[in-house]
């Protein structure tokens, strides 16, 4: 346990951030997730701009790395443009 003042109030913040990111994870990896069960290419289509916002607006809050967030994107992509 902390012993000084400025350590239990770093303590207390990280907790916060730390459910926060939690959270902010979980809606990527849903979203994530109902994007890739679309089975219709014109649906995708239309929300993977949605999808992709997303994910970019995880990687600029350090949520995931930005070359993550360009992989993630990338493989979305390409699962329904080669089809």
């Amino acid at each position: 346990m902390p012993n000084h003042k400025s350590a239990w109030k770093r303590m207390r913040q990280n907790e916060r951030r730390r459910i926060k990111n939690r959270a902010q994870r979980s809606y990527l990896r849903k979203t994530v997730k109902s994007f890739s069960s679309l089975d219709d290419a014109e649906s995708a289509k239309q929300q993977f701009p949605g999808a992709a916002a997303v994910i970019d607006k995880a990687a600029k809050k350090r949520i995931i790395h930005k070359r993550t967030a360009a992989r993630i994107k990338s493989r979305l992509s390409k699962r329904f443009t080669s089809s």
